[in-house]
């Protein structure tokens, strides 16, 4: 058994050998190159930086942190099967790149270009462009078939025009904007800060970030007014702030004007990026999804019949859209998304639902308007899977769960009390039909609209259960800025897992599998709930993963100013887990997996 997961771990490796280029250009270093380069420092609360050397050791702490703030070499595409191949998939992105010509250089050719070469709109240039040049694999791992990997390059070093005394025109963006054009998207209006004066449409300009800084108050802000006039002086907002944090070069598609005038669009054509990685907005939709691969590694921890992914989707194409996928998310617009998606995707087997994860476990107290929405007692399997990967927000938390099998009679019916409610239409509402009328539908408002809710589940409902808890998210890459998440927050974000835990450890039947994961570098948030889960709940134990290609967890404790002790894995099970770790050969995300057996229950 060792053997092959060496085997398997080696096949990966190998793999992403050929993915990986990270060499840069060398170019002299003058005052200028130092200035108008990418080299961020990612910042982090004091205290939590500390915490992070205790796990981490000081050195790889900051490899970890300079990992953050650089892209993955590569995106990672899971296939629809139930519509293609992974073959049939690298054959139409190979045949983008031959249509736009791929002996052309990334380089050196732009969105205005292409479209005047080739006669097409501007959605089928930026598609074309994003393609060019990309190598393409099908993963080697046995059982990740359904996955295609493409190659990006980084970073690279960008001539900007810098001549003394006469700075490049400039844009600066905000830092989400600037993660998003990272990961190989346009810069759009709703990103830009501040710009150079006098530009116009078609002017190269160098395209800068505006990161957070310590406020007098002590947090983080900005303070930058959206539309500032940079003058490529000192005396600008952030001038040596911005050292350093040159993110590429791009041709305005407005003038200055325009850009901040519009409410939409495109603002910067980047054609000359420090990461060039393909964008697959619009791409061969519902036949691919864009998703990390750990997310993937995670589902399979399941131990299912088939390849699965990490989402709704992946499970209900794991299904062959069979049976019926139960998803919910306390948020309304995110269960949209998720039908939004299904339907793209073809999938019919999935229904909605709005729901609070720390809900999802329904008592019996037999009364006899109880929603029983139990499965039936084949095998059944449920994915409790958050949507919300930013820091939470109070009193909510969202959840997606997956039954196979499931018993669609045993759901209640919702009566429609509004059918029989006399038609009145407010002032207030004919104000909001106004607005609406000027500002376009909403998500809420879009066709389809309805969302049903959930009263959750009895308990022991499921064979299996993915736990995919919202956390800090301090995994995602690219990211320029850690300072918001103090020691209160980060162990705020443990304490709410562990009620998310408490209630999906009560779904799983004696017998079956329950998998926890996060896509964060916090231990208070992975190997401490571990720690949690197996001093509380004795009928737990970790078992092993297939395929195991992350690395081992974190050992020992941390005793905090307060006298708290946080405590992690112990000797032996670390090997038990996986974690993913940014700075490591494998290049992914920061992620985490532990996957538990439930032995007999006590009653």
């Amino acid at each position: 058994m060792k053997k092959k997961g060496r085997d398997l771990l080696e096949a990966f490796r190998k793999t992403f050998l050929t993915l990986q280029n990270r060499t840069p250009r060398q170019i002299k270093m003058d005052a200028s190159s130092e200035r108008y380069c990418y080299n961020p420092i990612l910042r982090w609360n004091p205290q939590v930086e500390d915490y992070f050397i205790k796990a981490y050791g000081s050195l790889h702490f900051a490899q970890i942190s300079k990992a953050l703030t650089h892209p993955s070499c590569y995106s990672c595409i899971r296939v629809n099967t139930l519509k293609t191949t992974s073959d049939a998939v690298i054959e139409k992105l190979q045949e983008i790149m031959r249509k736009s010509g791929s002996e052309n250089d990334v380089e050196d050719i732009s969105i205005e270009e292409i479209k005047a070469n080739n006669s097409i709109d501007l959605d089928m240039a930026e598609k074309q462009l994003c393609l060019q040049n990309w190598s393409i694999s099908k993963c080697q791992i046995p059982g990740l078939e359904y996955v295609v990997f493409v190659k990006g390059s980084g970073p690279h070093a960008v001539d900007y025009g810098y001549a003394p005394d006469k700075p490049p025109k400039e844009v600066l963006v905000s830092r989400k904007c600037a993660e998003a054009v990272l990961r190989g998207a346009q810069v759009y209006v709703p990103g830009v800060m501040a710009c150079s004066a006098h530009v116009e449409e078609g002017d190269a300009v160098a395209v800068s970030v505006a990161v957070e800084q310590p406020a007098p108050d002590g947090g983080w802000g900005l303070g930058i007014t959206r539309g500032t006039v940079l003058q490529g002086l000192q005396t600008d907002p952030y001038y040596f702030e911005r050292n350093g944090l040159y993110i590429g070069q791009g041709t305005t598609m407005l003038s200055r004007a325009g850009i901040f005038r519009a409410s939409q669009g495109i603002a910067v054509d980047m054609n000359n990026r420090v990461f060039k990685l393909p964008s697959f907005h619009d791409v061969l939709e519902g036949e691919i999804f864009l998703q990390n691969l750990p997310s993937i590694v995670a589902a399979h921890a399941l131990d299912m019949c088939a390849a699965p992914g990490g989402k709704t989707t992946a499970i209900a194409v794991l299904m062959k859209d069979e049976g019926e996928v139960i998803a919910a998310d306390r948020s309304h617009n995110k269960v949209m998304d998720i039908q939004k998606l299904a339907a793209e995707m073809g999938l019919t087997c999935i229904t909605t639902y709005k729901l609070d994860a720390l809900k999802a476990v329904r008592k019996s107290n037999g009364s006899s308007d109880m929603t029983t929405l139990c499965c039936n007692k084949d095998n059944n399997d449920v994915v409790i899977q958050s949507s919300d990967l930013r820091p939470l927000e109070s009193g909510g938390s969202s959840t997606t769960t997956v039954g196979l099998n499931a018993d669609t009679n045993c759901k209640e019916n919702v009566s429609n009390e509004k059918a029989n409610e006399r038609t009145y239409v407010s002032k207030a509402d004919i104000r909001k039909n106004m607005r609406r009328m000027r500002n376009g539908p909403g998500r809420n408002q879009s066709l389809g609209g309805r969302v049903e809710n959930s009263k959750g589940f009895l308990p022991h409902s499921f064979d299996r259960v993915l736990l995919d808890a919202p956390c800090s998210a301090l995994g995602l890459r690219p990211r320029l800025f850690a300072g918001e998440e103090t020691i209160e927050t980060l162990r705020n974000h443990g304490k709410y897992q562990r009620r998310m835990f408490d209630q999906a450890v009560q779904l799983v039947r004696p017998g079956g599998v329950l998998v926890y994961s996060t896509c964060t570098i916090n231990p208070g948030e992975n190997e401490a709930l571990v720690r949690y889960a197996l001093d509380t709940y004795k009928f737990l134990s970790l078992a092993p993963q297939h395929p195991r290609i992350g690395g081992p967890g974190v050992v020992g404790s941390c005793q905090f100013s307060d006298g708290y002790i946080e405590e992690w894995l112990r000797p032996g099970e670390e090997e038990l887990v996986q974690r993913f770790d940014p700075s490591s050969p494998l290049d992914t995300i920061g992620f985490f997996v532990a996957k538990f057996v439930v032995g007999p229950k006590e009653t």
